[in-house]
């Protein structure tokens, strides 16, 4: 019986001294980062950043791959189904976990509270309400009374059924009383083409916006923070204009269940140096892609938790399902 349990400890021991080397020499070869979005928008251009930082530390590629489909679940179930070794990476957006369960139900292909593991979080943004400037609407206000006067209503744009810009502009509906019809695109990127076009008429959005609301091409009206957007610190919060109203994102690095505990250790670490950069926090500014916000696995894990229920009350009032 003593000879078992020392060669049980024996075990387990070269079990975590080889999962430590293998952390130590990781990675040895490409890492995939997987965005649930098409190329141009907010998590496109932070994953972006980070890939070229984590590949410039560790010498080795970082290959940025978007998947958009089915409101991020696509890119979600294809790590989560991906071997557990820190070499397929998920740039995670808060509606995979806390709008995507209630808005799929089960059609999920997979669970996300089960199947994947946080490493950390990465950025938190505000989004701003944009219009095509054609719109007779300079301010807030004026694209209220436009919206309530405008039969049929207008079209607004978002990233997805149940994305952050999607319940964002479904709480303003709620907020300020007035009547909009839905049109979901595939990331960011198409929904501020089809702004720009004149195939909608608004939409809220980040990185995908504020170069072109600064260019002049697009028009802002306010942002959904509790305190300006220092992205865009001349446009106003709506809380301002309409008190109570505020709508936050954040994004954040996951991996596939049962990845080793070391291996997640460096990444944490490595990701959580590249947050600090002076560097990474002026390219968020410049791009309005938000500000670095890290926080541990477990406060990651209770404000997924906490958002779940907030939001899961909201999907249920409004009634967005995906039959």
């Amino acid at each position: 019986m003593r000879f078992i349990r020392a060669l049980a400890c024996a075990t387990l021991a070269a079990a975590a001294f080889a999962g430590t080397a293998s952390a130590q020499s990781f990675p040895t070869r490409t890492v995939t980062l997987v965005v649930p979005y098409a190329p141009g928008g907010l998590p496109d251009t932070v994953a972006r950043v980070v890939g070229q930082r984590l590949s410039e530390k560790w010498g080795q590629p970082v290959v940025v791959e978007n998947k958009p489909g089915t409101g991020g679940n696509l890119a979600s179930d294809t790590v989560a189904k991906a071997a557990p070794d820190g070499y397929t990476l998920l740039h995670g957006t808060e509606n995979v976990f806390i709008s995507n369960p209630h808005v799929y139900g089960a059609r999920m292909p997979f669970d996300p509270f089960k199947d994947l593991v946080p490493v950390t979080s990465l950025v938190s943004n505000q989004i701003v309400l944009t219009v095509n400037p054609a719109l007779p609407a300079s301010t807030l206000r004026e694209f209220v009374e436009l919206a309530r006067a405008s039969k049929p209503p207008l079209f607004y744009a978002s990233i997805g059924n149940g994305s952050n810009h999607h319940l964002a502009m479904e709480m303003l509906k709620q907020h300020v009383g007035i009547d909009l019809t839905h049109v979901p695109y595939r990331g960011g990127g198409p929904a501020a083409l089809a702004v720009l076009s004149g195939e909608v008429s608004v939409m809220f959005g980040g990185g995908s916006v504020v170069p072109t609301i600064k260019s002049g091409k697009l028009r802002g009206l306010a942002s959904t923070g509790s305190v300006r957007n220092p992205a865009t610190p001349e446009l106003p919060t709506i809380a301002e204009v309409y008190p109570g109203y505020e709508a936050l994102s954040w994004h954040g690095v996951f991996v596939p269940a049962g990845t080793p505990q070391p291996i997640m250790e460096r990444l944490r670490n490595e990701l959580k140096e590249v947050a600090a950069e002076p560097e990474f926090r002026e390219r968020l500014a410049n791009t309005g892609s938000g500000e670095p916000y890290v926080v541990t696995p477990e406060e990651l894990t209770a404000r997924i938790k906490s958002d779940y229920e907030k939001y899961g009350k909201l999907i249920r009032a409004i009634g967005v399902k995906v039959e």
